[in-house]
């Protein structure tokens, strides 16, 4: 897969597609979480994945006694950074931290989800509407993809576009919880 005029595969698929049990926890995820499909949910397993492989091969690296351990130190800091910048983590989190994380962690920080929690809207998937549609704005710059992880920092900033008609108090849509804070 990939080619010049191709994007490269961002997930993977499950090695038994036809387990059961597997089907029933991907379908309450993605009603609870309003993704679109199961790919959706396939990129943030990955995703979970990748990150639990580097906090192993840190470990690993650490456990090695000598100079690689020094750059291993300072590889780790880096990785644990970028994740608690991310959300994922808290602020003494460590390696074995990372190892514990689970999805619903990752689908946690997606955009979508950030603005249902904050009561943009009243539903998960009109959360998701608001986004694809630009309703939403992170520091004034409207998004739309409900996929975007949220950074910490950027939690805050989380507002209606103000080219929305969801800005004025009266539109019948927005929730009340927001008309109230207004």
């Amino acid at each position: 897969m990939g080619g010049s005029k191709k994007g490269k595969k961002k997930y993977d698929t499950p090695p038994h597609p036809w387990q059961q049990v597997r089907m029933e926890d991907e379908g309450s995820l993605i009603e609870e979480y309003g993704l679109k499909n199961k790919r959706e949910l396939w990129k943030a397993e990955s995703e979970l994945r990748k990150f639990r492989k580097e906090a192993r091969r840190l470990l690993a690296e650490l456990g090695k006694t000598g100079e690689r351990s020094d750059e291993a130190e300072e590889q780790k800091e880096e990785f644990l950074d970028k994740l608690k910048k991310n959300g994922l983590l808290g602020k003494d989190s460590t390696l074995d931290d990372v190892l514990a994380l689970d999805v619903r962690r990752v689908l946690d920080r997606r955009l979508q989800t950030q603005v249902y929690k904050k009561g943009f809207a009243n539903t998960i998937k009109q959360a998701r509407q608001f986004v694809v549609h630009g309703h939403i704005a992170i520091d004034g710059n409207r998004i739309d993809i409900p996929g975007y992880r949220v950074e910490r920092e950027e939690e805050q900033l989380i507002e209606y576009s103000y080219s929305s008609p969801l800005n004025e108090d009266a539109h019948p849509e927005r929730p009340e919880r927001v008309k109230e804070e207004s």
